[in-house]
């Protein structure tokens, strides 16, 4: 795989069982990156070590004046360099598109998942460590990826060199055989401490870069409480804890880097201080002393992969271990995908874990006293159960398991809107061209969608486009606009997509009483003969729906019309009106009282009839008599 071949068509099913098992996975992906990249290492690494035996050659030469043998080792320098220039190039090209297929690969998978969960994702894991995954993460993966082929390059190198030494000059050669292992491996007890600081530093990085995105998300709320001082200094005390523990990580890694540096400078020590002895007493040649003094001095480049590897692995293993907790995410689901029908269903919606059935082609309002309940309902009803361990039985698509349809079908099929709608930055035009039934047209949704003053606005800011508001930028997640006006585009996204069936959460929960009067009335009349569920609690929106299911401690508990569960449901009335649990107390001692006095005003009429007639009896026997 190249970098021009990407994206990858099919970035595979990832092990996702542990962060050494993805990490295993992605390796054997990037096999044939993998070879490439140990191939032209071993030319440049051997090439570097190969060097002092050139340079051997013609020091001895020029001691013995053999112009010959001064030629040969010119030569011989030639072609290494020549070598060494050729792996060198092609080494750093290969190590880069390992990392990036490799970064691209992870990206992929990522991307992947996080269409497949929607907006569960950010229910499941926290925002800060989703972006720390999709960015800084897939990074430290890629690194490891890439450094891996060369530190297999650079181990064969110092294996190749340590046994030439031996044969080449056994004495001093046993001395590098033993010398270049406990060099090697050093640092290696400081490893578990150097990854647990690394480990605290990335924990607390991901705690700062979360509360700075939910800061960011919040920003007018703060502002209108008076907050920002307060999150401020939230950030403050956490971005200091950062720095802290970045110092504490630098100051272990600035020792094994130390480590590498001193232990390679006491060998080559005590390389040339016996090797002198050796030459003075006659036993090696001033050529081979200079060849082996060369081959240790060069080793120097391959041992510093030791200490990459090891730095990589610790920054990656982490990381790894995040993605795959995110990619082990799923579409948690008791109905089988195997045999799912690829058409797109239709009919009634039924949830059997609350009971909540939405006619075909009709308006249902669903009301729920809690509004976490009624977003968990809302991305049940998508397809997407939002906690692991809840009731996992599939949504009903005319009578068709949702989880169980393909996810492309799932998607066409069911559209779910909830709270807080992402817009994503672009022209309006683009903002409202997405997958459609073409039955709806952008201005309709506009004008439904009651987003007339978004268009001033946005025409008044376009300066470039003569005015022309669908050509004008919308800024990432409409932050230039106020929360009404972005759920009411977000609505008009929803309504050109004209689904099968369209789940609303709090469409209107951001607009004032006559805007959302127009807004429901324009919800009514786009999606006639279509099925749609609104979660809400606002009397203007209940008294339009065809049907209104009152959703109570997770059960469908009555169904009727707004004005019917207004008049007969206390529950209903009390979730609409907002009643209090006092307010109802006493309305229902009111009426309590009301039929007691009904009662005690019919005892007395009884009363007052018998009275009256005994004194009309009485009064006729005297005039009888």
């Amino acid at each position: 795989m190249q970098i021009r071949d990407l994206p990858y068509a099919d970035p595979g099913v990832p092990d996702v069982r542990s962060g050494a098992a993805f990490l295993r996975w992605l390796g054997r992906r990037q096999l044939g990156g993998q070879v490439r990249c140990l191939l032209w290492g071993l030319l440049l690494q051997l090439g570097i070590a190969g060097l002092p035996v050139g340079i051997g050659i013609a020091v001895q030469a020029v001691v013995d004046r053999d112009g010959g043998r001064l030629v040969l080792g010119g030569a011989v320098c030639a072609v290494l360099g020549l070598a060494v220039a050729t792996g060198s190039m092609m080494v750093h090209r290969v190590s880069v598109t390992n990392w990036i297929t490799a970064a691209a690969r992870v990206q992929q998978l990522l991307s992947r998942k996080t269409a497949e969960l929607g907006s569960v994702l950010t229910r499941r894991v926290a925002a800060g460590e989703v972006v720390a995954v999709s960015t800084s993460d897939v990074e430290k993966i890629g690194w490891f990826v890439e450094a891996l082929s060369r530190f297999a390059a650079a181990a064969v190198s110092l294996v190749v060199v340590c046994a030439g030494l031996v044969l080449y000059q056994p004495e001093l050669g046993l001395v590098v055989a033993v010398g270049v292992p406990v060099v090697a491996l050093a640092s290696l007890p400081l490893l578990p401490r150097a990854t647990r600081r690394a480990d605290e530093q990335r924990a607390k990085a991901g705690r700062a870069t979360e509360l700075a995105s939910d800061t960011v998300a919040g920003l007018r709320v703060l502002r209108g409480i008076g907050g920002e001082e307060l999150f401020l200094g939230r950030y403050r005390a956490a971005s200091q804890e950062v720095r802290g523990a970045a110092v504490r990580s630098a100051r272990m890694w600035a020792l094994i880097d130390a480590i590498q540096a001193l232990l390679p400078g006491l060998l080559m020590l005590v390389v040339v201080v016996y090797g002198a002895r050796l030459a003075l007493d006659g036993r090696i040649a001033v050529g081979e002393l200079v060849t082996v003094y060369g081959a240790v001095a060069l080793t120097h480049h391959a041992l510093r992969t030791f200490a990459e590897i090891a730095m990589a692995y610790s920054f990656s293993r982490p990381s790894a271990r995040r993605a795959a907790r995110v990619l082990a995410l799923t579409r948690t689901t008791t109905a089988p995908a195997s045999g799912a029908p690829e058409e797109l269903p239709g009919g009634d919606l039924y949830d059997p874990v609350t009971g909540v059935l939405a006619p075909a082609g009709r308006l249902t309002a669903v009301v729920c006293g809690d509004p976490d309940a009624a977003g968990r309902l809302a991305d049940r009803l998508g397809g997407h159960p939002a906690e692991p361990d809840e009731d996992h039985s599939s949504v009903l698509l005319g009578g068709v398991a949702l989880d169980g349809t393909p996810l492309d079908t799932a998607r066409r099929a069911v559209l779910v809107q909830d709270k807080d709608p992402v817009l994503l930055s672009g022209t309006l035009g683009e903002l409202l061209d997405v997958p459609s039934s073409g039955r709806v047209t952008a201005a309709e949704a506009l004008e439904a969608a009651q987003c007339g003053d978004v268009l001033d606005a946005l025409a008044q800011a376009s300066v470039d486009t003569g005015g022309d508001p669908m050509r004008t930028t919308v800024t990432e997640r409409g932050r230039s606009l106020s929360g009404g006006q972005r759920q009411r585009l977000a609505l008009a996204r929803s309504l050109v997509t004209d689904p099968e069936v369209l789940v609303l959460d709090e469409p209107t929960s951001a607009v004032d009483s006559h805007t959302e009067a127009r807004v429901a009335a324009g919800i009514r009349r786009l999606r006639t003969g279509r099925t749609t569920v609104v979660l809400a609690s606002s009397p203007l929106l209940l008294d339009l729906a065809d049907r209104v299911v009152l959703v109570h401690e997770g059960t469908a508990v009555a169904v009727g019309t707004h004005r019917e569960l207004l008049a007969g449901e206390p529950r209903y009335r009390a979730v609409v009106t907002r009643e209090t649990d006092e307010e109802q107390a006493v309305e229902a001692g009111l009426k309590e009282m009301e039929g007691l006095e009904d009662r005690l005003r019919g005892g007395l009429d009884d009363e007052l009839k018998d009275e009256l007639n005994g004194e009309l009896k009485d009064q006729l026997e005297g005039e009888s008599a």
